[in-house]
């Protein structure tokens, strides 16, 4: 399998390796760092590769609209993720221009493929490609959605996740992040990775599946921008988010169109969506920060310790004193 991205007009690859097929678990992984500044472009990638797995993290930046042209040669499952960059301290307006983080899961015998870019926009695009062997050998879930996935795979008949990419959720940025700061390193490293590619795929699926059960007849798509507003503003205000009534006016939605539609299309209550941003970030400055639980507590807007603990104890199955051991 031969896996190549360049830019447009331009001979040069971003990335172009040779991924074997077969699926090996002890096979070594191989590690690249490498920085690509040449007009337009401005691209810091991570990317790692084994046996039937290519990783590839990059940070773009262009001065003028791009397009990416992308070749998978071979038979490859890949799990792309176009992500904004975080949105802390942009206005609303500034934030809109960030906000249409996507992803979704294909299955492809070949592909050539184009993506337009904008200019003057800071993103991420993160992309894990597996070959079928390693996906069948990673991936072992059930589910209706994931049961049709493979059927269709087996026939060697394009498929994917979606008709339609869904929203990047917190939980899959964080393990997107895990996976690009891992230090683990040798045997160590190869299972962590595994690991974190396999909850990513349980997260995107989770989602699809929701999406699919609460289905999107009733979306009108002039409303999708609303909906993506109203996100951006608890994403920024999740500490004291604004009421169901104050978040429709600030989106220009009524409040049956904002509750209805936001959890068709994030596949999420807002109150819930509200909780996870709470609970992620308060496990993030538990781990990273080091910070204790009363700052953490009231920067993700409990006024009280034992609010907050009882709120992550029902969150996560374990008091926020416990994920540090």
């Amino acid at each position: 399998m031969i896996v190549s991205a360049r830019i447009e007009h331009h001979q040069d690859f971003l990335f172009k390796e040779e991924i074997p097929d077969k699926y090996i678990p002890d096979h070594r992984l191989s590690e690249k760092v490498l920085s690509i500044k040449e007009t337009p472009a401005d691209i810091q990638n991570y990317q790692l590769s084994t046996n039937g797995l290519f990783l590839i993290y990059s940070e773009m930046r262009f001065e003028k609209p791009t397009r990416i042209l992308t070749e998978i040669n071979g038979e490859a499952v890949t799990s792309q993720f176009i992500l904004s960059k975080e949105t802390n301290g942009l206005n609303r307006k500034q934030a809109s221009r960030y906000g249409h983080s996507r992803h979704n899961i294909r299955y492809i015998p070949s592909s050539k493929q184009a993506y337009e870019i904008k200019k003057d926009i800071d993103f991420i695009y993160f992309m894990i490609v597996l070959s079928k062997d390693y996906y069948l050998n990673l991936v072992d879930l059930y589910s209706p959605l994931h049961e049709h996935f493979v059927q269709e795979m087996q026939k060697g008949k394009t498929t994917s996740f979606g008709k339609q990419d869904l929203y990047a959720t917190p939980e899959m940025r964080h393990t997107i992040e895990a996976i690009r700061s891992s230090k683990q390193e040798g045997e160590l490293k190869r299972l962590f990775t595994d690991a974190r590619i396999t909850e990513l795929i349980l997260y995107q699926l989770e989602q699809f599946s929701l999406f699919m059960e609460t289905g999107k007849d009733d979306l009108i798509e002039r409303d999708i921008p609303r909906l993506e507003e109203a996100r951006e503003i608890l994403e920024q205000q999740y500490m004291a988010p604004p009421t169901h009534k104050q978040l429709s006016k600030m989106v220009l939605l009524n409040e049956f169109k904002l509750r209805n539609g936001f959890k068709k299309y994030f596949g999420s209550t807002i109150y819930d969506y509200i909780t996870r941003l709470r609970m992620e970030n308060a496990k993030r400055m538990i781990i990273e920060e080091r910070k204790n639980m009363y700052e953490v507590g009231i920067h993700v807007g409990f006024k009280h310790q034992a609010s907050f603990t009882n709120a992550f104890k029902k969150y996560y199955g374990i008091l926020p004193s416990d994920i540090r051991v």
